[in-house]
């Protein structure tokens, strides 16, 4: 579970303090799929950040499965994010000089995982995500849709608990974009803790819980199947 407590984050500029979120009170159960939604500049990427371990608050605190992520140091913050945490991109952030098995291989060198095991995970991932035959690839030879099924894959393959998608399908056109949807989706079906940041409805909609942001601060928390708080 996600247990985010009075949390806020503020950023400075010279002398000029810019504040991101004002006390956000959240929980969130393992498996739940969850759209944080909100303008540009509302804080939901950096609220996606601080629960991935790319970033840590000012104030507050934040406890995901009895772990105190908020007094974390640097190594431990590493650690969190390797065993627990998969990241989706809206640019990919894909190595252009690597190919796709390569860029889908780099989390499980990180877990020191051996080489027959990779493979055998590897081309059962690319194949979930529909481009095993594009392993010897790279990501310049490769369209959008392509290179976020890549992205995806590089998110599976590691079996992290949690997945944290910003703006998955924001570089892609409408009808690839549904395709990446539905393969979000399946990841939550497999039981993995999924969360979205979008502005796109389209794209929250996909969601059970969807969580609007404004100016830091939750200003709505509904199911979306029911429309019930």
């Amino acid at each position: 579970m996600i247990k985010i407590i009075n949390m806020k984050k503020s950023y400075k500029s010279g002398a000029t303090e810019y504040p991101a979120l004002n006390g956000i009170n959240l929980e969130i159960n393992d498996g739940e799929y969850v759209a944080i939604v909100g303008t540009s500049g509302s804080g939901k990427s950096t609220l996606l950040n601080i629960i991935g371990g790319m970033d840590k608050a000012t104030e507050g605190q934040y406890i995901y499965d009895n772990e105190d992520v908020s007094e974390m140091k640097s190594h431990d913050l590493y650690l969190f994010r390797k065993n627990h945490v998969s990241f989706i991109f809206q640019r990919f952030a894909l190595l252009n000089q690597y190919t796709v098995y390569e860029n889908v291989e780099i989390p499980l060198l990180a877990r020191n995982v051996g080489k027959k095991e990779r493979k055998e995970k590897i081309i059962k991932t690319l194949m979930q995500v529909g481009i095993q035959d594009l392993y010897k690839k790279k990501p310049t030879e490769l369209s959008g849709g392509e290179q976020q099924r890549c992205a995806i894959a590089r998110a599976l393959v590691s079996d992290s608990s949690m997945v944290l998608a910003d703006e998955p399908t924001g570089s892609l056109d409408k009808n690839t974009g549904i395709k990446i949807m539905e393969l979000l989706e399946e990841l939550n079906k497999q039981g993995k803790t999924l969360i979205v940041v979008t502005h796109d409805m389209n794209v929250a909609s996909h969601a059970g819980r969807i969580i609007r942001i404004e100016d830091g601060l939750i200003v709505e928390d509904i199911n979306s199947d029911d429309g019930q708080k």
